[in-house]
């Protein structure tokens, strides 16, 4: 069943618009994700759907019932959402366990106790309902901010950067203690995040944005490896696009060899690219493998040490540049030559309308 379904969104400030047209929907129990560069329009939208922007055009419905329109505004307090703040927003003069029943004030006593209690032990900060907000971690603050949100059992829960106050390690955990639970509790939710990390740790389906626009619409799998234009792919993890020229019915042929595709490659206005058609190709650092058996070589460019791996900038005879991810006791010099093969299990095109130039030496 769909809880959150929003059509034809149009947002903007003064005459500058920021939100051009935006559909999409969220089912029962789905979390979903807002991802995109500053600016791109995503906390806007997140704040439309609070009930904290009008909307210029389009409509937002919760449920079965329409909370935006250009001639409704259901005030944010008769939503029944739940919100996350970039910066807690916790009450500095309340305990942990008085902050998280501030929402509650119109249930008994007795029942407060118990849904604050089963909250404290859900989050795992039972040990600490006695303690105020400056007693507390960045992350035992955020989960104080989560079981507040949590406490009303709102239909929706929306969350603004919820993690970037926090380290890295601590956000990478955190981010998988939030999905777990918002999945417990069977609560539908949107995160808004620039991370891309944090949206594939956290999200179901995500959203990537670029100038109030949605540019797809995926799992976290299939924008990595599906990415539907040049942005998604360059904004979606790493990767290099490399030039192609196809050879037949879902072949292309790059400067390491030929890549068969599982479905027609597609040459945009044209259709099904035909033979002599380039394309760009994109290669990720997975796809580039170190073997050292390979009579294909490159040079090392440059290398990032991640501890579990070395990421290498690779550098083919004829000037294409590579990335590859390898085990980091595979321990190259700046300058040295190793062997690399393909092993590509998605291969991604675009359409390149211009034909390389000729070699010099044609």
């Amino acid at each position: 069943m769909t809880l959150l379904d929003v059509q034809q969104l149009t947002l903007a400030y003064g005459a500058q618009p920021v939100v051009d047209r935006m559909d999409f929907t969220l089912a029962e129990g789905e979390i979903g994700c807002l991802l995109g560069p500053s600016g791109c329009g995503k906390t806007t939208v997140l704040r439309a759907i609070a009930g904290f922007e009008r909307v210029r055009g389009g409509q937002i419905r919760i449920g079965d019932q329409c909370v935006s329109s250009t001639s409704i505004h259901l005030p944010p307090e008769r939503r029944r959402i739940g919100m996350v703040f970039q910066d807690y927003a916790l009450f500095p003069h309340l305990d942990v366990r008085e902050n998280i029943a501030f929402g509650l004030g119109k249930q008994s006593a007795e029942a407060q106790r118990q849904r604050v209690d089963a909250l404290l032990d859900l989050v795992g900060l039972s040990q600490q309902a006695q303690r105020y907000p400056h007693e507390l971690s960045g992350g035992q603050q955020q989960r104080v901010a989560l079981a507040r949100a949590l406490a009303p059992q709102p239909s929706l829960l929306l969350m603004d950067e919820p993690f970037s106050n926090l380290d890295v390690e601590l956000r990478e955990r955190l981010s998988l203690e939030v999905r777990r639970i918002l999945k417990d509790t069977g609560t539908t939710a949107i995160l808004v995040t620039h991370d891309q990390n944090e949206a594939f740790a956290v999200a179901d389906v995500v959203a990537l944005m670029h100038g109030g626009r949605i540019q797809q619409r995926a799992t976290p799998y299939d924008l990595y490896h599906r990415p539907a234009n040049r942005f998604v792919a360059d904004f979606v993890g790493q990767g290099v696009l490399v030039p192609g020229r196809v050879v037949g019915d879902s072949r292309v042929q790059i400067p390491l060899g030929t890549l068969r595709s599982d479905t027609p490659i597609d040459c945009g206005p044209m259709g099904v690219c035909p033979v002599g058609a380039t394309v760009d190709v994109l290669l990720r650092p997975d796809d580039i493998v170190h073997d050292d058996a390979s009579p294909d070589t490159a040079t090392v460019l440059m290398k990032a040490f991640r501890g579990a791996d070395i990421l290498y900038t690779l550098k083919l005879d004829n000037g294409v540049k590579l990335l590859s991810l390898v085990p980091s006791h595979h321990n190259h010099a700046i300058g040295e030559r190793i062997g690399i093969r393909l092993d590509v299990d998605h291969v991604v095109t675009f359409y390149d309308p211009v034909p390389p130039p000729a070699p010099a030496n044609a």
